[in-house]
This record gives C-alpha cells, structure tokens and sequence, in this order.
C-alpha cells in the first residue's frame, strides 16, 4: 500500500482537484468555441460555463467532505469514550490513509480501556482477598472469639506478607511503565548466582509453608535442580533484574509442577562473549500453543488447570510480565520453546554489547 505523501497517485486528491481545474478550464474553452461559431453572445456562455463548474465542483466536493463528517462524528465519539465507532476506509486516496489511522487509533485507545478496567478489577480483587482474611482474623481477635496465640498471628502475618508481594510487583509495574530503571550490569559467575537464587526460592517455599499449615501452597515437595555447563560460566548482566527473571519463572514452574515434581534450570554459554542462555523446565501440564503469546501479559493467570485444583493461590499474574520486561531491558529474548514435557521457558541475555564498526 502507498503511504500518505509518498508521491501523487492515481486516486488521490491531488489528483482530483487537478482533474477538476482541467475539466473546468475545457468546458470554458469548448463553450467559448461554440460562442464564436454560432455567434451566441459572450454572456450567456459565461453563464452555461460557470454553471457547469459549480455543479462539478459541488459533485467533487461533496465526494471530499462526505468523508470528513463521517470522520469528524468518530472522533467526537472517540472523545466522549465510544471506541467501538469505525471510519468506513474504502477510499484509495488520502482521506482513506486517514481513515485507516483513525480506526488504528480506536483500536489502540479501545485496547488501552479495556486493559484499563481489566487492571482495576483484577487489583480489586488481589487486594480485597488479603484484606478481607486479615479483618476477619484481627475482628476475631478484638472480639475474643480467638486468642492472639503465635498460630493466629502467623496467619496475619502471611495475609500482610501477601500483600506486601502486591504492592511490589505493582510497584516494579509501575517503573516498567515509567522506563525509570536503568541496568547495571556487571561480570558474575553463573553457578554460584543461581545456586543462591535456587537456595532463596527453596527457604521461601519453606517460609510459606511453616505459615500456611497444610494449605494448597505448600510446594516443598517440588525439588529444584542446577545444571550449569561449563561449571567456571561467566555472564555480563544486571544480577538483580537476572534474579527477577529466573526468581519468577522458578515461582511459575513450583506453582504448576506435580506433587513431587521437578524443576530444571539450565544454564549455558550463548552466542556473544560473556552472553547467557538460560532454560527453566517443569513437570505440569504445559501450555497449549494457543496460549503462548499470552503468558507474559499482565494479570494473564492462563488456561492451565492448576494441580492443586481452585482453591490454590495462582498469584497476581504479573511474574512473567515482570520477566519479560527485565528480559527485554537487557536486550534479550524471552519465551515457550517446544517440550516434550511439561513447559519449557527460554531466556537468552546478549552479554557484552559489541561495538558497531
């Protein structure tokens, strides 16, 4: 398709306008001809000649303008919050391109609402579960229905801890919108990096489940695993974006894993110097190849039954999100590779940037 003012085209308004002036000027010429031949005074042909302008300038003008109100009544509703109205932009002239910016516009501003209203309800409710299990255990306390006995405290502590991972998740969203986080990338060592980052999600595991008893979240039975060859791999990265990265796809792994499941991560050496490769695998059902380019949108929790049924804690929906944007600040590239089993997340970092020559 021609862009807008990449040259005059067959169909554009230029063109028209220009077919106007020279249709004009010979009917002008014709009708002085006829004058001069059949000696009819100078005036009445002047007046047969501005007629026949008028009235093709007035079938040209209403042919440009038509479309204008149409566009002009689509963006009045655009502005009073309608992003269901479109421009017709079966035109093959300017007035079409801009018809077809326009309805590219609604179908942005229309995206943007409904991500809008999905963001709120879905903060609603991850705010309103926590709280609302906190009231209840604080109530029964002040009314003497239970004590203050270190069982009931740790149940308010887990609801305020839960809380507390909300409100950062929505914090670091919020910079991810802002582009205020910049890198700092440094040369690590890969195993020791990840044997910490696997150590931290294993005493978190623990964490959760010395402060839920016996509930769905108890995930000590999935059993992490390192591979990282060569065992000397250096990476050049930012450590703290790294963790979140690898922290949220483990988290993801342990939540969809069986009972006594296993997560894998793997880690190699990539293309570039001092670039990485890494791979986190588990044992759940997978994700359909429909839901793919899903998985890392906020607030997506996908399709996929949990093991533990739907009384299990599926999270905000925001780690993989989180992993995506600290993946792609680093210039890497992140997704769902083919598995045999299970679900196979892949992370590639560039390493070191090479300088253009």
């Amino acid at each position: 398709m021609t862009r807008p003012g990449s040259g005059l085209r067959p169909f554009s308004v230029k063109a028209k306008l220009g077919t106007l002036v020279v249709v004009s000027v010979f009917i002008t010429t014709g009708l002085l001809m006829v004058a001069v031949r059949t000696r009819t005074e100078l005036r009445f042909i002047t007046v047969f000649s501005v007629i026949a302008t008028l009235l093709i300038t007035q079938f040209v003008a209403h042919g440009l303008t038509a479309p204008l109100d149409e566009m002009t009544t689509v963006a009045r509703s655009i502005s009073h919050g309608d992003y269901t109205r479109r421009v017709r932009a079966d035109r093959r002239d300017e007035l079409g391109d801009l018809a077809q910016t326009i309805n590219l516009m609604a179908d942005d501003l229309e995206a943007v609402d409904r991500h809008r209203k999905e963001l709120v309800a879905n903060v609603s409710h991850e705010l309103r579960t926590p709280i609302a299990a906190l009231r209840a255990v604080l109530e029964n306390v002040v009314d003497g229905v239970s004590s203050a006995d270190p069982e009931t405290m740790r149940t308010a502590l887990k609801q305020t801890e839960r809380l507390g991972r909300l409100v950062e998740t929505l914090l670091d969203l919020s910079r991810l919108d802002n582009g205020v986080v910049t890198l700092k990338a440094r040369r690590f060592e890969v195993w020791p990096y990840l044997s910490g980052v696997l150590k931290e999600a294993n005493l978190a595991a623990s964490h959760r489940r010395l402060s839920s008893g016996s509930g769905n979240h108890t995930r000590k039975d999935v059993h992490l695993h390192l591979d990282v060859s060569p065992p000397e791999l250096t990476a050049h990265a930012d450590a703290e974006r790294l963790h979140q990265v690898v922290a949220n796809l483990i988290d993801n792994a342990v939540k969809h894993s069986p009972p006594h499941g296993r997560v894998t991560v793997l880690a190699r050496r990539g293309a570039g110097p001092e670039s990485l490769a890494l791979e986190v695998l588990d044992e759940g059902p997978g994700i359909p190849e429909s839901e793919r380019h899903r998985v890392f949108e906020r607030f997506n929790r996908g399709e996929v039954p949990s093991p533990h049924g739907p009384g299990s804690d599926g999270g905000t929906g925001l780690g993989l999100a989180i992993a995506r944007w600290a993946v792609d600040l680093h210039g890497g590239r992140i997704g769902v590779a083919e598995s045999a089993r299970g679900c196979r997340i892949q992370v590639t970092l560039p390493g070191i940037p090479q300088p253009r020559g």
